[in-house]
């Protein structure tokens, strides 16, 4: 039954979803009797086709939009999770979601908010601050993800609290953590379950103030740089596609991954279907009970890109901008814009290549150049930018910036080694980002070979008599079984997707190469809970045949999920990978021991992986780069 006119101005399977796709999809929902007074949209996002139907889809045939719709019942905690049909009018699909075995749907800003009033009528909370000379007034309180621990809590929304003290408007309340207490909510009954005062510990003072006076500081006096493109720039954006020095691709965005590539190619060849970061850990190492349950899942659990920055010209990007906004769904499923959520430009990146020969006398250069598309998030303290790097040489690059505002709390000494004192008594707790990037591959086409790939030393013998010689071992990960793996830089393993169909002049499979950064996996005991639920982060890369309901590493419901979700059972069925559709699912990340340089603002840290054409193309694609031109650059011969 049609519950309300159909609206779609969809021009492709993939683009992304209009404010007015979105309220047509929240209507049919209440149409359908499916919300009541006390619920909440959680989520709204596109429900992409099957990779088999956009690859055959032709422009001009009718496109289907499906959109994937959970719901909150803050009254009961209850969710739903439905797949609406825009161009139809119906729901399609109506699951309730079992929160004991399957999880709870995301936390919603409405619960977060609701948080410090329930503290604030709880005689424990309210004596425990007294208790430290505190008005619970002042004292700003952090609800956070719970994690599965105590069977009494299963099939219950919980968040746990911690305080932080601040003293005025614009204190800063992260420098000053009321340690040693911490409380647990239920927020769909609206009371507090128990509150833990475990240590009475000194609340740090210094404030966080950026100015001289609290934080001496050396002036930098640095000269303006002007990026400036008078031609403009070489990149042209169509109803979110975008082509630039061979590659093109279609920008997609979610309030669950943020930005999304789709359909990256260059020279006409594909070579990722579509490019997401899927799920994020952020591990804390202090086991002592206030906080040994600390363990975020920016993705799944806090639905990450809700929380999108505006982007601004001269701040965050240099440049000639072209900016995308990105309409999401607001709580109560009415559609709100972010504006400038993407930013797109162009950045001179070095020497391409270069060579000055002593026989024939050539002096060339080619400067390289990349194209950026970014967008940066804030979760709570932190503040978080992924930047996709197209390059003329055909290399893909990822990187993620984390900066904003380490997590604090009291700095307890040499007995509790597991922070850094950045403050006087200030402590910011040992802790791991980790990312998992979802890169469905499709190297010149979706008959894909993955082979692991070790630099091997050889022993001296007769064939290497001065043992000077080493080679290359190439493993094919022929199963999923075999495809959970983990980086070694001792040997400096790669990864290569290629395609065993087509080949290069040499008669070589044409492919790409996994390059990860060197980095440790998630350094939880495999045993404990976090390791459990957490589990795509004990390999650097997984490797599953395609499937469309496959999407996030961490499984689809990751709040208080109790463990072995997403790619555990993704691999159960120990599908083939050889000649196959191919999913790379990469863990990379940071390993955080703070520095007193990370105070009171973190500088930025890095981390990301490459991917680098091997044998994909005859011969160096940067080879067409033109001479540079620029005024500042002086130029000789033809």
């Amino acid at each position: 039954m049609t519950l309300t006119t159909p609206r779609s101005t969809a021009t492709h399977p993939l683009s992304r979803l209009t404010a007015e796709e979105i309220s047509t999809a929240t209507t049919i929902v209440r149409d359908a009797g499916l919300v009541a007074e006390s619920s909440k949209f959680v989520y709204v996002g596109l429900e992409e086709p099957h990779k088999r139907d956009v690859l055959t889809w032709t422009p001009g045939e009718p496109v289907e939009r499906r959109v994937r719709v959970l719901v909150l019942d803050r009254a009961t905690g209850n969710g739903r999770d439905l797949t609406v049909s825009v161009t139809g009018g119906t729901v399609v699909t109506d699951v309730e979601i079992d929160g004991a075995a399957d999880g709870q749907v995301p936390i919603l800003d409405a619960e977060f908010e609701a948080i410090e009033p329930i503290l604030a009528a709880d005689e424990r909370w309210v004596a425990a601050m007294a208790k430290r000379g505190l008005d619970v007034a002042d004292v700003r309180a952090v609800p956070l993800s719970a994690g599965s621990y105590f069977p009494d809590e299963s099939g219950h929304r919980i968040v746990r609290v911690l305080g932080f003290h601040q003293a005025d408007e614009t204190d800063l309340p992260w420098a000053h953590p009321v340690d040693g207490v911490v409380a647990y909510v239920d927020v769909t009954r609206g009371v507090t379950t128990a509150v833990h005062d475990h240590y009475d510990l000194p609340v740090p003072a210094e404030r966080a103030d950026l100015d001289q006076a609290t934080h001496p500081h050396a002036v930098r006096d640095l000269k303006p740089i002007e990026i400036t493109q008078p031609e403009g720039p070489s990149f042209t954006v169509e109803d979110d596609v975008v082509r630039w020095a061979g590659w093109e691709f279609r920008v997609g965005f979610d309030a669950r991954e943020g930005l999304v590539l789709h359909q990256l190619s260059i020279d006409g060849r594909s070579v990722v279907h579509r490019a997401s970061i899927a799920e994020m850990v952020v591990p804390y190492a202090d086991p002592s009970p206030v906080r040994f349950w600390q363990n975020y899942f920016d993705v799944g659990e806090y639905l990450f890109a809700r929380y999108t920055n505006s982007l601004e010209l001269g701040c965050d990007c240099l440049g000639e901008i072209h900016y995308f906004d990105a309409t999401l769904a607001d709580e109560d499923g009415a559609p709100r814009t972010i504006r400038n959520a993407v930013c797109l430009h162009e950045e001179d990146h070095g020497v391409a290549w270069k060579h000055t020969d002593l026989f024939n006398g050539m002096a060339e250069t080619r400067r390289s150049r990349r194209l950026v598309i970014s967008f940066f998030t804030t979760i709570g303290n932190y503040d978080y930018g992924f930047y996709w790097y197209l390059y003329t040489d055909g290399t893909i690059q990822l990187e993620s910036k984390a900066t904003g505002i380490v997590f604090t709390s009291s700095y307890r000494g040499d007995e509790h080694p597991y922070a850094t004192e950045i403050a006087p008594g200030l402590g910011a707790p040992f802790h791991q980002h980790l990312f998992s990037a979802r890169l469905d591959m499709a190297v010149d086409g979706t008959g894909n070979t993955v082979h692991e790939v070790d630099a091997v030393r050889l022993p001296m013998s007769d064939t290497n008599p001065y043992g000077n010689a080493f080679a290359r071992r190439l493993t094919p990960l022929t199963r999923e079984s075999e495809a959970q793996r983990v980086s070694d830089a001792t040997v400096g393993r790669t990864w290569h997707v290629v395609n065993p169909s087509k080949t290069n002049r040499f008669g070589q499979p044409v492919g790409y190469a996994l390059h990860p950064q060197a980095s440790p996996v998630l350094l939880a005991d495999g045993e404990s809970s976090i390791a459990q639920r957490a589990a795509f982060s004990t390999r650097s890369l997984w490797v599953t045949e395609y499937d469309p309901a496959e999407r996030y590493p961490a499984g689809d419901f990751v709040n208080q999920h109790p463990g072995s979700g997403g790619l555990p059972s993704f691999v159960a069925g120990d599908a083939p990978l050889e000649d196959a559709d191919v999913v790379l699912w990469h863990t990379f990340g940071l390993t955080h021991f703070p520095r007193p340089e990370d105070w009171p603002v973190m500088p930025t840290d890095y981390t990301g992986f490459t991917l680098k054409p091997v044998g994909f193309f005859d011969r160096n694609p940067a080879l067409g780069l033109p001479r540079s031109t620029s005024s500042h650059c002086a130029s000789h011969g033809s």
